[in-house]
């Protein structure tokens, strides 16, 4: 199967989840927890998790579903607390839970996600011992990823934050699930120790490629493409590789510490 499809049929699964047990919530917290993961999305961790288990294995792994599922619920309670902080507008084309709602139930809608993220994996169809290894794993997980917006939110007061410590704070960010992802598929496939080291060495590569990747489209994408406030990045003054180069090579952006106008993204 080509990369696209395999990305395809993935997400078509993931969705499919998502409809049966978020698709019709009931209570202002369930439907706040809910918003922005029935918006759409890549599912791309999800995908990475059944990759992994396919690659060690033989057969489908989409008995594994519900534990990627786990992966896109975890990415999504980060999504919303990330909103938080950052106080942005927009997220996949909607309103973000913080704007729709208020902080406080956005906090808790994430914290749901969070919660539920661990359900799913605790009940992954695989043996007791990989189940416990896999949660414990998830969980030294989100330990990462607090740790890696913790170091964001920091860059943002500083102006000597180097390319290596962007990319230190990148691997626990956005890296660590990517990695955590591949690893947790791995495990549950019952895969060996040296299949499970490259897998995670891999979902982590992934990873850090993808938040570049992202930081770019933050500011190189078209209006309304993209489906956040477009230049966000420089206007919260964070720490990205556009914005380290720019800093070495003299380019003051604090003027623009500002909501920008089109034409001043594209100058």
């Amino acid at each position: 199967m080509e990369l696209d499809a395999y990305l395809e049929h993935t997400a078509d699964q993931i969705d499919r989840l998502i409809d049966r047990y978020f698709g019709a919530p009931v209570g202002e917290l369930n439907r706040a927890a809910s918003h922005l993961l029935t918006a759409g999305g890549k599912r791309l961790r999800p995908a990475l998790l059944i990759l992994a288990a396919d690659a060690v294995r033989k057969g489908s792994s989409d008995d594994l579903m519900p534990a990627a599922l786990a992966m896109e619920l975890t990415h999504t309670f980060t999504l919303i607390h990330d909103d938080i902080m950052d106080r942005d507008s927009y997220r996949r084309g909607v309103p973000t839970v913080n704007h729709r709602w208020d902080e406080p139930t956005a906090i808790l809608a994430g914290d749901v996600l969070n919660a539920r993220a661990f359900s799913f994996l605790v009940g992954a169809v695989a043996p007791e011992a990989a189940r416990i290894r896999a949660t414990g794993m998830l969980a030294i997980t989100c330990d990462e990823l607090c740790m890696g917006q913790h170091l964001d939110m920091t860059f943002s007061s500083r102006s000597d934050v180097t390319d290596g410590e962007y990319l230190e704070m990148v691997e626990k960010k956005t890296g660590a699930l990517y990695g955590a992802s591949a690893a947790i598929g791995a495990v549950l496939a019952g895969a060996s120790e040296p299949q499970i080291e490259v897998l995670y060495r891999f979902g982590l590569a992934c990873g850090v490629a993808f938040q570049i990747q992202d930081d770019l489209i933050d500011l190189l994408a078209p209006p309304g493409t993209s489906g956040k406030d477009r230049g966000s990045d420089i206007r919260e003054g964070k720490a990205t590789l556009i914005t380290i180069l720019a800093r070495d090579r003299g380019l003051d952006l604090s003027p623009f510490r500002r909501p920008l106008s089109e034409a001043e993204i594209e100058e």
